[in-house]
């Protein structure tokens, strides 16, 4: 098979890097970019868990060729907060106990992430949309709900 030279981004780090075309994107990012926070789960891109940003989308990296990233921006879950300062989905994931084993967490923290981003005040129903794309087999989603919501910035109408 073929191996193609591929450039992007990953974390605001340019890679130029010789990939296999069948090579995942998770396999890349974990082998070649030695990123390990984006996990692999059911390798059918049904349980979130290698949930990564794509040029600010979220996108199932095991579902995704790493060849398809030439030009790309990529953003794992290095790329949010850090050891000395988490997001403010972080902290409040902390303070709530939305996570357990943590294999999930990367995967959802990136999608809450964007979905905060593009939506500060966001609704129920878009909270729960963004949430389905996850497995989580820990928490039952109380305390991730609930992290959430302690994130969203207050809508004007209850002011």
């Amino acid at each position: 098979m073929k191996n193609h030279i591929v450039k992007f981004e990953i974390n605001h780090v340019a890679y130029e890097l010789e990939i296999e075309a069948r090579k995942l994107l998770s396999d890349v990012i974990r082998e070649d970019c030695f990123l390990t926070g984006t996990h692999v789960g059911c390798e059918h891109g049904v349980c979130g868990a290698c949930t990564v940003l794509v040029d600010g989308r979220p996108l199932r990296s095991c579902l995704t060729y790493g060849v398809q990233m030439h030009g790309k921006h990529i953003e794992t879950i290095e790329s949010i907060g850090s050891t000395h300062q988490l997001s403010r989905f972080q902290q409040a994931m902390h303070e709530e106990h939305g996570l357990q084993c943590g294999f999930c967490t990367a995967g959802i923290v990136i999608t809450i992430e964007s979905l905060l981003k593009e939506f500060p005040q966001a609704t129920e129903s878009q909270i729960q949309d963004a949430l389905s794309g996850h497995l989580c087999r820990c928490t039952g989603y109380q305390n991730i709900l609930k992290a959430i919501r302690k994130t969203l910035l207050p809508h004007p109408e209850s002011n």
